[in-house]
């Protein structure tokens, strides 16, 4: 019977690093690829060396005299180091902290502090941003620092692994156990540190990735979610271990044309990637002929979408001119990864599907009162891989997760077939003459018009006082100009309603957004 809640266990130690990495370092898969770079390097780890080299990195920190339950901070590009570092402080007992490679100093600066990190590994690259942060940090007792050229006040991460020997142990661990940190986004706010159980990595299997996404062994996973996100973590690392599959890391921003780039030399059969990325794929593409574009994307078998919904228009687009039926879902930092999908056999474009087998959801308005089919409610949802807790956020905690239920700030629809809609978060929301106005549902209308690329929809006062919307739309071609702001408005009106047109239109460069590719709606308000 399914049981997404069981934990495997290896002489009773609940410790995930033991089914991840360890399950495969003897037998068929010990000398299968793990990890490849896809840099012109092309570095590569296998299921044995990860094995090794985690042994030997759990060795580090007794060392330092690093204790269990430490933190440790990873401020490190996606590279085949990120594995080892994140799977050898769980087999040593240490909470990996996997940070946003794209964050401010004063950011970094703040969590390491409310995170009381003992240890920062850091990427050479991101060391000068990160340096004002160690200033005056009374937690920190050792930096090290990963490839390229660094001061000598600073340890070095390759000299490290030298110097430490073979033959780590592995603590034992619960499944309630936590094993590591992850900061929200930002999306709403300052980051906050989400702690997850050692269970909860099995349960992403379990659930998502044998149910939804189907993964084999011989399936090559290429994700542009970097591994910091909770959604990249799923698809390039605890995903495909858990199989025995192969996952290329690229450190690199995820433009079009690198992205494209990993397509034609990996060729990988999974491609996990985010909305912002298809539009951005479908513009750069749009000049090359159907064929030259389609072979790119021929080796990939299923490809998927989270960090924020997938406007109807950009799946269809996908569909007819990349050939890919994405899977569209919806996870949160909260809950690890998604709850819910689309499946391979049941794809409905504009639609975030139906629960993964394992979730329960419920959609509530304001009083805590289940709404009916076609209203608006908060999305709750309740599965095995809820978060513990915020860290040292009790207020929080509480309004978030209450009698195992975890509130998402997601408003959402049911339709009579069951399937939900996403209408934004529950701060985006407002009325206009009294009526919801979801800004997806009108963002979704502006990108379908063939000169917008990207919309963003905030609420914003007229002259009188009264709520309207305001569209910050990205060009795809065209210029901008005041007709073609009024036949925007009329577009809308035709699409989508009357009262829910935007009575004002601003052209953009670019609109802000997470780095996870969520849109930052909250600095777009006046």
């Amino acid at each position: 019977m399914f049981n997404p809640f069981q934990v495997i266990q290896v002489n009773d130690n609940c410790n995930a690093a033991l089914f991840f990495v360890d399950r495969h370092k003897s037998g068929a898969l010990s000398s299968k690829t793990a990890f490849i770079e896809a840099t012109k390097e092309a570095r590569q780890i296998s299921y044995a060396d990860l094995a090794s080299q985690t042994d030997r990195f759990a060795a580090l920190y007794a060392r330092h005299k690093i204790s269990r339950s430490d933190k440790a901070v990873m401020l490190v590009h996606d590279c085949i180091d990120f594995p080892v570092i994140f799977w050898g402080s769980i087999k040593a007992g240490i909470i990996p902290v996997p940070l946003n490679t794209l964050l401010p100093g004063d950011i970094y600066a703040s969590i390491l502090k409310d995170s009381e990190a003992r240890v920062l590994f850091v990427s050479a690259e991101l060391l000068k941003e990160v340096e004002p942060a160690l200033l005056n940090n009374t937690y920190l007792k050792v930096v090290i620092v990963i490839g390229g050229s660094h001061t000598s006040e600073y340890l070095d991460f390759d000299t490290e692994m030298r110097l430490s020997a073979a033959g780590g142990t592995i603590v034992l661990a619960q499944p309630e156990d936590c094993a590591f940190w992850l900061y929200s986004s930002g999306s709403t706010g300052a980051p906050k540190g989400v702690r997850h159980k050692h269970a909860s990595l099995q349960a992403t299997v379990t659930t998502y990735a044998q149910h939804i996404l189907q993964i084999q062994e011989s399936d090559v996973v290429y994700s542009v979610a970097k591994l910091f996100f909770a959604y990249g973590l799923g698809n390039g690392m605890s995903f495909p271990m858990s199989v025995g599959a192969t996952t290329v890391l690229y450190s690199g921003r995820p433009t079009p044309e690198s992205v494209i780039d990993v397509l034609k030399s990996y060729q990988p059969s999974i491609f996990c990637g985010v909305p912002t990325l298809y539009a951005a794929l479908l513009a750069y593409l749009s000049a090359q002929s159907d064929s030259e574009i389609k072979q790119v994307f021929l080796s990939i078998r299923c490809s998927i979408s989270a960090g924020e919904a997938l406007p109807e228009n950009v799946a269809r687009r996908c569909c007819e001119t990349l050939g890919l039926e994405i899977l569209d879902g919806v996870g949160s930092t909260e809950l690890l990864h998604i709850f819910l999908s689309n499946r391979i056999d049941d794809i409905r474009y504009g639609s975030s599907g139906r629960a993964v087998p394992g979730y329960e959801f419920r959609l509530l308005d304001d009083k805590g009162v289940e709404v009916e089919e076609g209203k608006i409610g908060e999305l709750l949802v309740k599965g095995p891989t809820t978060a513990l807790d915020y860290w040292r956020q009790a207020e929080k905690s509480g309004e978030t997760f209450k009698d195992g239920w975890t509130r998402t700030g997601d408003k959402y629809t049911r339709g009579i077939d069951g399937l939900l809609t996403y209408c934004g978060r529950t701060d985006d929301m407002f009325k206009v003459s009294g009526i919801w106005v979801s800004p997806f549902e009108v963002e979704q209308a502006l990108v379908s018009h063939e000169l917008i690329l990207e919309a963003a929809v905030v609420a914003c006062d007229d002259k009188e006082g009264l709520t309207k919307p305001k569209a910050y739309v990205v060009l795809e071609s065209g210029l901008a100009s005041d007709e073609l702001v009024g036949q925007l408005k009329d577009y809308v009106k035709l699409a989508i309603g009357k009262w829910k047109y935007p009575r004002w239109i601003e052209f953009m460069e670019s609109l802000p957004k997470t780095a996870t590719g969520k849109i930052q709606r909250f600095k777009l308000r006046g």
